[in-house]
């Protein structure tokens, strides 16, 4: 009889089978512990999930910057075109657009020397100022119905716009190419102040919202500049001249490129004065920004307000002594901002004998009845300023 004989193979057991044997005195149906092989399989399973994790955050990361690169190039090169292209056009308008800011106006620095920027604002020349003739506004209170007859609705002015709801104020939409916008009409001047707080300049500054409810006002807009150093300012400090109540402050600072302010029978004036020339013409209310646009019903010479495309706020009045404020949205996909003539354009279309150009750009905005009504353009937020226009309840008054 032939005997069969085992290999060695089949006897010995394998090395994970003989650390995996189970222990004499376990209970049937009970697991066997974990080798400390097996726990160091585990462990190293849970490093791998977190190795891949990181590994695709990471990837993410690459990529997020690889775009904001392009991104940044294809910019760059945008830029370039618009400044060394063929069109001097395009060129003047790229500087003179970033250069109207406070944060974006080193760009025109990396394409050109100081001497050719200088030479490019330089062609729009110095502005000449003629006096504002007064006679030209006549303050009128809004048309009643003749004494025995019924007022048949809200009646249009001789402009044709309608105070709908009866508060004094007129809310239109502006349209132009490449922006949007909207014009306030203040039927009554004697309700229009220009918004300051005297005692925190230098301090702080405050909002247009925040402006309106210090002075228990239903609208405003923002109105001069302030300093604004890397677009870092809190909007305490003015850049500018400006009168409150009849006092003059920071005059030493001058009036940059215009004034604008409202004497003590409510006439706009618009100007390039002195703190003298205020006190003779007895301004009440003022800042100074610039440059003027409209002056006695004529548009200043075009060539003396050649500008960038920008979000604008400026102000005007009517020859009835209605006061227009404006404000122009910008730097968005729907509405780019105008420049100084499209400005022209609009206050000659609702009637200005006079105008002015304020502060624009991320500090534009205009509060009507306990909402901003405009976009603010700033990407940090609503900015703080030190003066604002405001328009104050019926028969309001306040403190000087």
């Amino acid at each position: 009889m032939e005997q069969e004989y085992l290999e060695l193979s089949d006897i010995t057991p394998d090395s994970e089978t003989a650390n995996q044997a189970v222990p004499q005195d376990m209970e049937e149906g009970e697991s066997a512990p974990e080798t400390p092989k097996a726990k160091k399989k585990k462990k190293k399973n849970g490093s791998s999930f977190w190795g891949g994790f990181f590994r695709v955050i990471g990837k993410l990361l690459l990529l997020l910057i690889e775009t904001a690169l392009l991104l940044a190039i294809a910019l760059y090169g945008l830029m370039y075109v618009l400044a060394k292209g063929p069109s001097p056009t395009a060129r003047n308008l790229f500087v003179m657009s970033v250069r109207e800011t406070s944060a974006m106006g080193f760009l025109a620095d990396l394409y050109f020397t100081e001497e050719e920027i200088a030479e490019i604002e330089g062609n729009r020349g110095e502005e000449e100022y003629v006096e504002v003739d007064t006679s030209l506004i006549t303050i009128t209170t809004p048309t009643e119905a003749p004494a025995g007859e019924e007022q048949q609705g809200p009646a249009a002015d001789a402009w044709g716009y309608v105070d709908e709801d009866g508060d004094g104020i007129i809310v239109e939409p502006v349209t132009g190419e490449g922006f949007t916008g909207y014009m306030m009409i203040v039927l009554d001047p004697s309700r229009v102040i220009m918004g300051s707080v005297p005692q925190s300049l230098g301090a702080r500054g405050y909002t247009v919202e925040e402006m309106a409810n210090y002075y228990d006002a239903v609208a405003g807009i923002n109105a001069g500049g302030f300093e604004d150093p890397d677009g870092k300012g809190n909007g305490s400090i003015p850049s500018t001249m400006l009168v409150f109540d009849g006092e003059i402050h920071y005059a030493f600072k001058g009036v940059q490129d215009g004034f604008v302010g409202f004497d003590s029978n409510y006439v706009m004036h618009v100007g390039k004065f002195t703190a003298e020339d205020v006190a003779a013409k007895d301004i009440q209310y003022g800042v100074a920004f610039g440059p003027v646009l409209i002056v006695n019903g004529e548009p200043v010479d075009s060539e003396k307000l050649a500008s960038g495309i920008n979000p604008r706020t400026a102000i005007g009045q009517r020859s009835d002594g209605a006061v227009l404020m404006l404000v122009v949205d910008g730097r968005q996909a729907s509405t780019l901002g105008c420049t100084w003539l499209d400005l022209v354009d609009i206050f000659m279309e609702f009637g200005a004998v006079n105008a002015c150009n304020l502060d624009g750009g991320s500090s534009t905005l205009m509060w009507y009845n306990g909402e901003y009504i405009n976009n603010c353009a700033s990407v940090i937020g609503i900015r703080p300023v030190p003066t604002t226009f405001l328009v104050l309840k019926e028969g309001a008054q306040i403190d000087g």
